[in-house]
């Protein structure tokens, strides 16, 4: 590591900053150009002919809208600023110095601020985060005591969407033998969902006395959660040929129609042995439309794998790599933590984060990635 002398480190730290300043400036301006080119497109006749292209294009102008306000205030108070130094230079009143002094630190700290939303702003969006998501939550070493925390996590996930206004639904599901489900898949859809919910994919420890346990001894099981970016048929094409399609009769609940006729879908991808089936819904169209999009979904994550572990190869990053198999977060019941082990946070509100208050940890997942962006991207 390089030393600086106090003087020396505080010029290297100024020069730091106006060459970022200089970036961001570069980076906004690109920003205004592409925004300004958006609108243009935006106003044209021919695109009002392309349903898919003119819904693309306004998505992205409303994104950099967003950017382009904030842009737009942070040049109002720079010149501000500007104006004030130079009045600061030729006025003599000692009463309006004091005053130009005071709006100068006022409008700094104000410039200051603007930069720190600017930059989080401007940091690159991964394409998939705009994505609704399947979420599949299974239970691995713990045996029932798994399962149960299978069910627990399925609990806290659909209140936190409940609190998001976001809309789920159940895919696929298999019962535990004492409570909860050896595993669970379910669709959610709302705004920005995977771009939130993907820091969630890995495996989450519970330690805790089971309702099985006679002795009092804690017990330590594991569940694996993986959230994948739901594919559409832009994103993966996939043959009629390559699939083999077979129907059959629902197990469970569901009623004598589901029961009786075969309405259970299972689709088979040939090249890859993928195997998704569908049974919860009542029709077999219904469940062969929830198999397509399972089936697409899980081609297209093997490609949303690769390149985050390629991004995390490039950045070090410890918070979203694709690895699956990552133990990244454990609730420990008897001292009432939950510590997530990529960013070392521990927090003793358990049971509000078990009830779905998981806003905190997300947040603060989201911050750690982002400045591994800005560290990556801009310095």
């Amino acid at each position: 590591m390089k030393l600086y002398h106090r003087n020396d480190f505080w010029v290297m730290l100024e020069n730091k900053r106006m060459m970022y300043n200089q970036n961001m400036q570069e980076k906004l301006n690109k920003i205004k150009e592409r925004f300004e080119e958006l609108s243009k497109k935006l106003s044209s006749s021919d695109i009002a002919k392309n349903p898919n292209e003119y819904q693309k294009v306004a998505k992205e102008h409303k994104d950099l809208e967003e950017i382009i306000v904030l842009y737009k205030k942070y040049k109002g108070v720079l010149d501000n600023i500007t104006s004030s130094k130079e009045l600061l230079k030729t006025e003599t009143d000692k009463e309006f110095v004091e005053m130009a002094k005071a709006e100068v630190e006022a409008l700094t700290e104000e410039q200051e601020k603007l930069e720190e939303q600017i930059k989080l702003m401007i940091v690159p969006k991964d394409e998939e985060d705009s994505k609704n998501s399947i979420v599949e939550i299974r239970a691995g070493t713990g045996g029932d005591e798994a399962s149960i925390f299978v069910g627990d996590l399925f609990k806290m996930y659909s209140k936190y969407i409940e609190k998001k206004g976001w809309k789920t639904e159940i895919l696929s599901l298999n019962e535990g033998t004492a409570g909860g489900f050896k595993e669970i898949s379910f669709s959610v859809q709302g705004d920005d969902v995977y771009g939130i919910l993907k820091f969630e994919s890995g495996v989450h420890r519970v330690q805790r006395v089971p309702q099985t346990e006679t002795q009092g001894r804690v017990h330590t099981s594991a569940v694996t959660v993986a959230v994948l970016p739901e594919a559409e048929e832009v994103d993966i094409e996939i043959r009629k040929d390559d699939i083999k399609r077979d129907t059959y009769r629902s197990g469970g609940a569901g009623g004598q129609n589901v029961n009786k006729v075969e309405t259970a879908v299972r689709l088979t991808h040939i090249p890859t042995g993928i195997v998704i089936e569908r049974q919860v819904a009542r029709s077999q169209l219904k469940n062969y439309e929830m198999a397509m999009t399972a089936l697409r979904t899980k081609l297209y994550e093997a490609e949303v794998i690769k390149r985050e572990q390629a991004r995390a190869a490039e950045r070090k990053s410890q918070i979203s790599t694709g690895d699956r198999s990552a133990k990244i977060r454990t609730y420990n019941y008897p001292q009432g933590r939950v510590t997530d082990h990529r960013i070392g946070l521990t927090l003793y509100n358990l049971d509000a984060i078990v009830a779905g208050d998981i806003d905190e940890i997300i947040q603060a997942l989201k911050l750690a990635e982002n400045a591994e962006k800005l560290q990556a991207g801009i310095e």
